[in-house]
């Protein structure tokens, strides 16, 4: 639980100093893509830093902390997968990924699977 808290902490920081980056040094380097990329990245890292916060307080049964903490550990991937391509993209270019380029939706079906634990926790504890 404790980690949740901290990696919650970890990424609202990250988002926010990504989001202010390109508010303010950035935006007259980045092109309209990038800028779009980086805008989105923050957005979702910064959404799931709160999903991650409010999941650590959910914690409280242990049939709740096995799924939650799985879903916590798939927005973790998914942050770092999905929002990290964007970022990258941002930082590089479109055609920058290469054959990576499966990075920015494996990391979207990580996000989602851990949305998915997160109702299946909610509907086994009715």
């Amino acid at each position: 639980m404790t980690w949740f808290v901290a990696f919650a902490g970890a990424n609202g920081l990250m988002a926010v100093a990504a989001l202010a980056a390109g508010s303010h040094v950035l935006k007259s380097r980045l092109g309209p893509d990038q800028l779009s990329w980086l805008t989105q990245a923050a957005n979702f890292q910064l959404l799931h830093a709160l999903a991650l916060l409010a999941l650590a307080a959910l914690m409280k049964s242990p049939q709740s902390i096995a799924l939650l903490s799985a879903a916590g550990w798939l927005w973790m991937a998914g942050i770092l997968l999905f929002c990290g391509s964007l970022y990258w993209l941002a930082a590089y270019g479109s055609g920058s990924l290469g054959v990576l380029h499966w990075l920015t939706p494996l990391g979207g079906l990580s996000l989602m699977a851990g949305w998915g634990l997160v109702l299946i926790s909610g509907l086994k504890s009715q």
